[in-house]
């Protein structure tokens, strides 16, 4: 994974310091061992390269308690971090601070911050904590277009945050962008990209099987298993079996 160096100001600087020995206090070799497995990180794996210290989500999230009035630069630099736990506070923070804040240029600098380090929100866990919140948050009042780029780049971490982003869409009944970026993500060579995809139809099933059949119907054959299978969990058992044996 290429990551830069830090920047910011002094007071960042000895907040980012801050940060960082409190999560290395609750680091565990042990759990860093088996994060380092889940997430794959082994060469040619999707996380090749990403460095675990051992913290658990509910520590991380404790942490983000204790730094509500945090400097951007902190997070920004935290963000550029080859360790994961380091990336996952940054981006929590930042969640916190883009739900809390009521400043629409805020907002924004943290919706730009987000998208100009997409390349470091580089696993399934970092994009599915913090996508919906602040990307879907950030348009959902707002052009939605920048979806469709991120879904058709090149990085497999763009693809998934478009179509996590749509999440925060789909749970207030807004199921249109969710079901275009689906569509343009629906033949992905990526499994990580499969599960987003069916996972989302899922999620506009269990709001409106009508909106997710109508989908399903038109493309379900050429859709990967791992997709269908993932977007048809919650049918019924016989309307699961027709789609799976291609009778529908």
């Amino acid at each position: 994974m290429k990551k830069s160096g830090s920047r910011g100001s002094a007071g960042a600087s000895s907040e980012v310091s801050a940060m960082r020995a409190r999560l290395r206090a609750l680091a565990c070799p042990a759990q860093a061992a088996n994060l380092q497995r889940f997430f794959k990180t082994g060469p040619g794996e999707y996380g090749e390269g990403d460095v675990f210290i051992g913290v658990k989500m509910p520590q991380i999230r404790s942490i983000v308690g204790e730094f509500k009035t945090f400097e951007l630069a902190s997070a920004e630099t935290l963000l550029e971090s080859e360790v994961h736990e380091e990336r996952m506070l940054a981006l929590l923070l930042l969640v916190h601070r883009f739900e809390k804040c009521k400043d629409d240029d805020e907002r924004r600098r943290i919706f730009e911050l987000y998208l100009a380090r997409t390349a470091h929100i580089d696993n399934w866990d970092l994009v599915d904590s913090s996508a919906a919140q602040i990307v879907g948050g950030y348009l959902a009042d707002r052009d939605r277009a920048v979806l469709q780029e991120l879904a058709r780049s090149e990085l497999l971490w763009d693809r998934r945050i478009a179509m996590i982003a749509t999440f925060y869409f789909i749970r207030r009944g807004d199921f249109d962008d969710a079901l275009r970026i689906a569509a343009i993500l629906k033949g992905d060579r990526e499994d990580l990209l499969h599960k987003a995809v069916g996972w989302m139809l899922r999620e506009i099933g269990q709001r409106d099987l009508a909106a997710e059949e109508a989908f399903l119907k038109k493309h379900y054959r050429r859709m990967p298993r791992t997709m269908l299978r993932y977007a048809i969990e919650k049918l019924p058992e016989p309307r699961r079996q027709a789609y799976l044996k291609g009778t529908i």
